[in-house]
């Protein structure tokens, strides 16, 4: 007996799913036919403040060898200088200028980050699609008032909304540039290329060849990927979005303004993330989880009830009246300096890579000996001061309103500075940690860290700027060098003198070098602190 003759509603559902499933399969042909057009994509129909664009995604491959940089462009061509893929800039061209200049440094840590990282991800990108016709005022697609009669791009609705269809990019009718999305382009042209000839040329900024070359076999052997995945990359795909150069209706001046116009837009509305965010959100350098874990577990760091925070997680910077004793960005600058020593191999090979995530254990073992730094840096009488009084009073000068004690351990850079001395005396010279802050405390029971704003102080001119009566960042390195010197990491007697030299030169402000007793000296009467 047939069990839906006495089940209407059954036999109803049973006609409807069957029904769907051909309907599917039906689609699914037909998207097949119409995806493996050559000169043809299937794309989705947008709308926003009056420009139409069409969405879709296309191979690495098809992205490489089809979409120009857009400072190719035939309206800036007069300018063009086709060496570096940039635009002179000059009187004439300065007000047609629509892209930042290219950088060429950055191809190659691009096309390293594509090749050599499993889950690497590029945004998606803006193209303009223009015509030949475009750059012909005499062309039949202009009429007698200077105004296009079609646009740039070809669309065939496949819907009765005009949402969903395809868009001619045949290459015969379209050339197709990046207005946004010029340095991914440049990655993954880089990654062709190093496919295809097995090697890829490093360039300098202005893409001046810098004589060195990275190889497929540097990148197997570098980040352990397989010939095999390697060769599969050009077919993966990138989101691609497409506008037209020019509009139905437009003259050739309105066109113009209006891409330019989107591209400006595109980059002030994506606000860059600030040093601090992007060291809260890191999840593959290993000094910054470092510096997040520290952050909030330590001590003299961590939020508690009824105190004031003590870390700035978004700025760089601590404005004067802050009350917070650092920042994020400093102690991840801290952890990077004072580690490095210890695991090298956590920095990326070249500036510009994306580092790989250290192994669990490993960061464990950093998590705990930046703990025990942080343990010596709290246990300093300075420190210990923030018990009954806030920051401010403790890091404003002397001269300043509501004047302090001008104490270079409530500066970021200072902080920095002293991270990297003991990080370098730890982990390279051999020296104990617990030795070395027994050494720190009596320095700052002396005052040693306190008045910089002074001439009797060894940090007068090198992290203070008489001149401009404010902190100088530039002084961190020689900072952290005097630290190791008075702390008793350097015997080297040409080092020594190299030393003492360079802060005779940090005191010397307008031809006159300041001595530690507040009068104007020879420089070579500037001598160096006694080591502890």
């Amino acid at each position: 007996m047939n069990p839906s003759a006495n089940n209407p509603t059954a036999d109803i559902a049973s006609q409807y799913l069957e029904r769907d499933n051909k309907d599917k399969q039906v689609l699914a042909i037909l998207l097949e036919k119409f995806m493996n057009q050559k000169n043809q994509i299937l794309v989705q129909k947008t709308e926003m403040g009056g420009t139409e664009a069409y969405i879709s995604s296309v191979t690495l491959e098809w992205f490489a060898g089809r979409v120009r940089f857009a400072s190719a462009l035939p309206l800036l061509q007069q300018k063009y200088n086709p060496q570096t893929d940039n635009i002179e800039i000059d009187a004439e061209s300065i007000d047609e200028i629509q892209q930042r200049p290219l950088d060429w440094s950055r191809q190659l840590p691009l096309t390293q980050y594509l090749a050599g990282r499993k889950n690497h991800k590029f945004p998606p990108v803006l193209v303009v699609i223009n015509q030949a016709w475009v750059d012909d005022p005499k062309a039949a697609e202009w009429d007698s008032l200077g105004r296009a009669k079609q646009s740039t791009t070809a669309f065939t609705a496949l819907d009765k909304e005009e949402k969903v269809g395809l868009l001619n990019v045949s290459e015969e009718d379209v050339t197709i540039y990046a207005l946004d999305g010029q340095h991914r382009l440049m990655g993954v042209q880089g990654l062709m290329e190093l496919l295809k000839t097995g090697k890829l040329q490093r360039y300098k900024k202005e893409k001046t060849p810098d004589d060195t070359f990275i190889t497929v076999d540097d990148l197997i052997e570098q980040y352990h990927v397989q010939p095999a995945y390697l060769q599969s990359l050009p077919k993966e795909k990138i989101g691609i979005e497409f506008i037209c150069a020019v509009e139905k209706g437009e003259t050739r001046e309105q066109a113009r303004r209006r891409v330019r116009s989107i591209f400006v837009h595109v980059n002030l509305m994506a606000a860059p993330l600030t040093k601090g965010q992007l060291a809260q959100l890191n999840e593959d350098d290993g000094f910054s989880i470092v510096a997040r874990k520290i952050a909030v577990v330590h001590p003299l760091l961590e939020q508690r009830e009824g105190r004031k925070p003590r870390v700035n997680w978004n700025s760089a910077t601590v404005a004067a009246k802050s009350t917070v004793l650092t920042t994020l960005q400093a102690l991840t600058d801290m952890s990077e300096r004072y580690l490095g020593q210890k695991f090298p191999h956590w920095k990326p090979l070249d500036k510009g890579l994306i580092p790989n995530r250290p192994e669990n254990q490993e960061l464990e073992e950093g998590i705990q000996e930046f703990h025990k730094l942080f343990d010596g840096l709290a246990s300093l009488s300075s420190y210990k001061l923030l018990e009954d009084e806030e920051t401010p009073a403790l890091r404003k000068f002397s001269f300043e309103k509501d004047g302090g004690e001008g104490n270079m351990l409530f500066r970021p850079v200072a902080q920095v500075a002293v991270a990297q001395a003991l990080g370098i005396l730890v982990f390279r010279k051999g020296f104990k940690l617990e030795e070395l802050v027994k050494k720190l405390r009596k320095f700052d029971q002396q005052g040693g860290f306190s008045g910089m704003e002074f001439p009797q102080s060894l940090w007068y001119g090198v992290l203070y700027d008489p001149n401009k009566k404010r902190v100088q960042v530039a002084g961190r390195d020689l900072a952290a060098k005097l630290l190791i010197y008075i702390l008793g990491g350097i015997q080297d007697q040409m080092e020594r003198a190299e030393l003492r030299k360079a802060l005779a030169d940090a005191r010397t402000i307008e031809n006159k070098t300041m001595g530690f007793d507040g009068n104007f000296v020879e420089p070579k009467q500037v001598g160096l602190p006694t080591v502890l």
